[in-house]
């Protein structure tokens, strides 16, 4: 992760920008009351719907009992 000030951020606002979006790495932009995090809106996105997913009541068992299903034990549906 990378962190920079608010200084240089600013001066460099639109290079973070691209740059967050390519390589979905976040940037911490620090400042004297506090600091923020420069995510992807796909990042966004994703931690959005996982945190919905683990909202659910019982969703959090039933994603862990699909992923530890081994694939020949999955039935195909037409």
């Amino acid at each position: 992760m990378t962190i920079i000030n608010s200084t240089n951020a600013r001066k460099n606002f639109f290079k973070i920008i691209e740059d967050v979006v390519k390589t979905n790495r976040p940037v911490t932009v620090t400042g004297k009351s506090g600091n923020v995090l420069i995510i992807s809106e796909d990042d966004y996105n994703s931690i959005q719907e996982t945190m919905y997913l683990c909202s659910i009541p019982g969703m959090r068992e039933k994603i862990i009992k699909g992923i530890n299903t081994p694939l020949e034990e999955c039935v195909e549906e037409d």
